[in-house]
């Protein structure tokens, strides 16, 4: 496996674009409990999920296998960016495994937009929680237009503004 590393800092993102893959890392100061709740609850995820100037509504959030996560982010002209997660594993509070999608309004997925399984592992780190997010895309390809996309400064935000969250207590 060969990561090429694309930012490091309190958030680490590397690719591998021979396994497509997109990794993700970041550790909080926050227990794991609190870290799942901050990702698994409806009214917590509109609070800090997006980039900054975004705001997110979810249409519906059913955190459990075959569950679905479909949510609008609304930018700060207005423009809406909707996207949808099927939920493929759900373990408590350690792993969320999903499959991420681009969709509309009525969660018809976008199939001209590049897809993701994403796992996200949850590791106790006594007291503090780390993240650690991999996206495993069709194609080197999709892998590359997703970060040309802006996943990687979007995602840090978020992770910015999760942290932010947490930190409020």
């Amino acid at each position: 496996m060969t990561r090429e590393q694309v930012q490091a800092g309190t958030t680490s993102v590397w690719t591998d674009k021979a396994e497509r893959l997109l990794i993700v890392e970041r550790v909080f100061d926050a227990p794991r409990d609190l870290v799942w709740k901050a990702w698994t609850d409806p009214e917590q995820m509109e609070k800090w999920w997006g980039p900054r100037g975004w705001a997110t509504m979810n249409k519906e959030m059913d955190v459990r296998p075959g569950g679905v996560w479909h949510y609008c982010m609304t930018g700060p002209e207005g423009v809406e960016s909707w996207g949808k997660a099927i939920y493929r594993e759900v373990v408590p509070p350690e792993r969320l495994v999903y499959l991420d999608v681009f969709s509309d309004a009525e969660g018809r997925t976008n199939e001209a937009r590049p897809t993701m399984v994403i796992t996200m592992e949850f590791t106790d780190l006594g007291g503090k929680t780390k993240l650690t997010s991999t996206g495993e895309l069709p194609t080197a390809e999709d892998l590359e237009a997703i970060v040309a996309m802006g996943v990687v400064p979007g995602l840090t935000e978020t992770l910015d503004r999760l942290e932010e969250f947490l930190a409020a207590g």
